[in-house]
């Protein structure tokens, strides 16, 4: 594919390679190193003048939030004033989505700032996955693509869950409440909503199921497994409500802390997230969690963006 040019950051290079192979073409030469001091050290290794450039960068996870944020702005940064004629962050988790609103007093919106910080590094425009607050895009004055996973979810669920007809889609918080009905619409089953109390962040206090789960086989759908103490709280609730099994199927996969364990220890079947974070590691730990690959979906938006295609037809499908 000719003027481009795809450069992935430390934080994901498996789908760098995965998307560069689906485009037909290989990852660009880059240098990413430390300096003695921990400086992160950038060099570009070919010339991307008057090139279409897509750096991809996952935000969160790995427990390298601020170095590969930190990366990616100094790659965008050095394409940028190497004359390269369009500069596209591709991240598929964007790092601290979470903190999209003043939810107390003092509060920073780190969302926001990240925004800004991509903007002045030079991005001219961004490709995401599945944000924590579709709001955020409004934090950007340049395009934003917010694509979903969930044509590859609605696939997963049709292809490994047998009985999937007579399932219920679950949210475990009522912020997801708009994932799980749009996904239940399309499968034509009916949904269930878990109203859940914090006492502080990470930690849930009471929960609530509204909806019938009795003798059917519930899927807990949210965007991020985190601690994933949240989840296996209202696996446990779905059990004791009747659910014949539980599956969760999230997008994003950071499993941090005691996450392995508490999935492992818990009444869940499986955990279903997409490969936005590097999964590798965490299988070979914990077993019940399975990868979806969603690099079809980024390197079709990038195909597409590329010859300045409409995406919108990502919203809803899963490229072959």
């Amino acid at each position: 594919m000719p003027n481009i040019k795809i450069f992935a950051g430390n934080s994901h290079p498996e789908l760098a390679q995965r998307i560069a192979q689906r485009l037909g073409t290989e990852p660009s030469k880059v240098v990413l190193k430390k300096f003695a001091n921990q400086e992160t050290c950038v060099e570009i290794g070919e010339s991307v003048r008057g090139e279409d450039v897509y750096i991809l960068q996952s935000g969160t996870g790995c427990g390298e939030v601020n170095d590969h944020l930190m990366e990616m702005l100094i790659m965008i940064h050095a394409c940028k004033i190497a004359s390269a004629e369009r500069v596209t962050a591709v991240i598929p988790c964007y790092p601290y989505a979470r903190q999209d609103k003043k939810d107390k007093s003092r509060a920073p919106i780190s969302a926001k700032l990240v925004a800004n910080m991509l903007s002045v590094a030079g991005a001219d425009h961004i490709i995401t996955m599945d944000l924590h607050a579709s709001q955020i895009q409004g934090f950007f004055d340049i395009p934003v693509d917010n694509l979903y996973a969930e044509p590859a979810v609605l696939k997963w669920i049709k292809e490994n869950i047998e009985n999937w007809r007579e399932c219920v889609i679950v949210s475990p918080d009522a912020g997801g409440a708009k994932r799980v009905v749009s996904i239940a619409d399309r499968l034509n089953v009916n949904f269930a909503l878990i109203h859940k109390e914090r006492a502080v962040a990470n930690e849930v206090q009471r929960m609530t199921l509204v909806g019938d789960v009795d003798n059917r086989i519930a899927i807990i759908v949210d965007d991020l497994a985190d601690t994933c103490g949240t989840v296996v709280k209202a696996a446990e609730k779905l059990k004791e409500a009747g659910a014949k099994a539980v599956y969760a199927v999230m997008t994003h996969g950071v499993f941090s802390g005691p996450a392995l364990e508490r999935v492992m220890g818990s009444c869940i079947e499986a955990i279903v997230v997409s490969n936005t974070i590097p999964q590798h590691e965490k299988i070979a730990i914990c077993p019940k969690i399975q990868a979806i690959d969603v690099s079809s979906i980024l390197g079709e938006a990038i195909r597409r963006t590329h010859n300045g295609e409409s995406v919108s037809y990502l919203f809803g499908n899963v490229p072959l």
